[in-house]
Formats: C-alpha cells, sequence, structure tokens
C-alpha cells in the first residue's frame, strides 16, 4: 500500500495515524477532513508535501470522496464525531457523520475495490460493572449507552454487512480511550492538565470511579497500521494497552506529576448515563498480528503529555474559555 487516504487524519488520533505512517513507512497519505472544531492543520505541519496532502472536505459528501477513493490503494476512517457530552446535547452530527460518513466512504470502496480499515470505539460494547473480572473481547454483544456510541456501533454493522454483501474488502478495529498529543482539550486528560497550568483546580466528574483502559496514541497508530497491512479481512482486532485506570486516578497523578497536592481537585456535576467501566482483551491482535504496545508505562507517557501541553499553550489557550464556559454551563 504506497497511497492511503486518511479520513478525519487532522484529528487528534488521525493526525498521530498520519505522523505515525510518514514515520514508519514509504507511503503517501491524503488526509481527507473537513476541519471541524477538533481538527487543526498545525497537527500536520512539519510533513514533507510531496509525501502528504490536505483535502478539505465532508466524508458524508460522495462528489469529493468517490474519486479520492478511486485514486488511492487503501481507506483508513477516523473520521467522526467522537465527544459524548457533545452527543447528548445534539446527535445529530453524529448521526450524519458517524453513520452517513461511513456508508459513502463504504460505497466508494465498493465501486473502486478499494482496501479500507474502519477505526471505531470500545464504547460499542457498553460498560462493564467495577467489580466484573471480565473484558472486551471481538465477541462480546454490542450494547451502546450514548448517541456517540450508537452511531460508532451502527457504522460497524454498516462495514460487516458491505464485507459480506458486497465482498468490500475491511477490517474493523474497535480502541479503548487515548491520550497524547494534538487531543482536543474538551476531553477528560487534557482538560485536567490545562486546568493545572492555568492555576485553577481539575474537575472530576462524580466520584471519579469511572475506569478508562488508558493507550498512547502512537500504539494505537502502530495497531492500526499492523491491522492495514497484515490483518485478515473481514475481522475485527480489539486495540488495548492494559492501562485501566480510574479517572480520580488519573486526576491524582496528573496533580503530582505537575507538582500540586493529589487532593487539590473539584467533584462536578456527572455525565448522564456514563459509563462504569471500559476493559479490552487485544489477545487476539498481539497472537495474529505480533503487535505490542510501546508505551508499558502509563506515569510516562501521561508525563510526556503533560510536557506537550505546557510547551504548546498557543495552541490550546485560545479555546479554552469557550470550552470552559461550555462545561459551566451544565455545572461541570
Amino acid at each position: 500500500m504506497h497511497n492511503i487516504l486518511v479520513t478525519g487524519g487532522a484529528g487528534f488520533i488521525g493526525s498521530n495515524f498520519v505522523h505515525h505512517v510518514v514515520g514508519n513507512t514509504d507511503a503517501t497519505v491524503t488526509v481527507l477532513d473537513k476541519m471541524t472544531y477538533a481538527a487543526s492543520s498545525d497537527a500536520l505541519a512539519g510533513l514533507p508535501e510531496d509525501r502528504v496532502s490536505l483535502v478539505v472536505g465532508d466524508v458524508a459528501d460522495a462528489t469529493v470522496v468517490d474519486p479520492l477513493v478511486a485514486a488511492h490503494d487503501a481507506v483508513v476512517h477516523f473520521a467522526a464525531e467522537s465527544h459524548n457530552d457533545n452527543s447528548l446535547r445534539d446527535p445529530s452530527p453524529f448521526i450524519q457523520t458517524n453513520l452517513i460518513g461511513t456508508f459513502t466512504l463504504l460505497e466508494a470502496c465498493r465501486k473502486a475495490d478499494v482496501r479500507l480499515h474502519h477505526v471505531s470505539t470500545d464504547e460499542v460494547y457498553g460498560d462493564l460493572e467495577l467489580d466484573d473480572p471480565k473484558r472486551f473481547t471481538e465477541d462480546t454483544p454490542y450494547q451502546p449507552s450514548s448517541p456517540y456510541s450508537a452511531s460508532k456501533a451502527g457504522s460497524d454493522h454498516l462495514v460487516r454487512a458491505w464485507v459480506r454483501s458486497f465482498g468490500v474488502r475491511a477490517t474493523i478495529s474497535n480502541c479503548s480511550n487515548n491520550y497524547g498529543p494534538w487531543q482536543h482539550i474538551e476531553k477528560f486528560i487534557p482538560r485536567q492538565i490545562t486546568e493545572v497550568i492555568e492555576g485553577r483546580r481539575p474537575r472530576l466528574y462524580g466520584s471519579g470511579e469511572n475506569v478508562r483502559d488508558w493507550i498512547h496514541t502512537e500504539d494505537h497508530s502502530s495497531a492500526v497500521l499492523a491491522i492495514l497491512e497484515r490483518g485478515r479481512i473481514g475481522e475485527t482486532y480489539l486495540i488495548g494497552a492494559d492501562g485501566e485506570k480510574n479517572n480520580l486516578e488519573v486526576v491524582r497523578l496528573i496533580l503530582r506529576l505537575m507538582g500540586r497536592p493529589e487532593d487539590d481537585f473539584e467533584h462536578v456535576t456527572d455525565r448522564a448515563g456514563h459509563d462504569l467501566r471500559y476493559a479490552i482483551d487485544s489477545g487476539k491482535l498481539r497472537a495474529e498480528l505480533g503487535w505490542t504496545p510501546t508505551y508499558g508505562d502509563f506515569e510516562d507517557g501521561l508525563a510526556q503529555t503533560i510536557s506537550w501541553y505546557e510547551e504548546h499553550a498557543d495552541w490550546w489557550r485560545p479555546h479554552k474559555q469557550a470550552v470552559e464556559s461550555a462545561y459551566a454551563a451544565k455545572g461541570q
């Protein structure tokens, strides 16, 4: 695969994947991105112009998508609306991008017979009890809780249907929560880090017992590339790095790493329908494709992420007031 189309490639996870492809392959990359509030052209700055190009457009627009797909060897589909809180306020963009966008892309791949990898989330499986020893596997039944996770679950089902009904050459991955550079500050970890940088107290939803299975975005990128290159068509692979931490632990660790007392935070109103626990069993990916994460120590990865936000305040600070005003209106 020498010519890859990456949808959503100017967003957090997508842009990190583009950097990974440039650094680890000889492929050229075309980024298709609508450049919504969560995307950033800065995230692609400095990449070689002869290998990476940006097309501003909507993944749900067939007049844009069809010729782009036909001109590439493979498509990696990151484009999605992904913030749960936003999906509770207005689900319509999630239906349009996550469902109609995936449908549009599948039709383009079917017509041009182009390989597709669809990037999804572990949230399609719902949640686990805090004391449940089980983890999600590829066989766990879907039970989405929010408009966001329901839209991603629907897009996964579309991909499977197009594989079986039309022979589209596609794979799917469901990943746990990502952290790392270029993540919008509305998300949990960068919001807490930037609150501390601004001299304020982090804000913790509810009791903070909710558990997420954290993975550095660089490890997510290497897993997606492994699946694109060596994954079996029609298969689903779960991506995780054994990084279970509850939100209280993460906030305390951020405070400690940034030189503040570990109890210097505020409890705020919990999110409606807040899932309790996510946990990924990535055994299939590791055994079948030989993938292993490189960020085995969450504290080290988090410390690097804190340093990145400290060094890139000019990128996130112009958006900080609007983000916090929106949270404040909900008592969060």
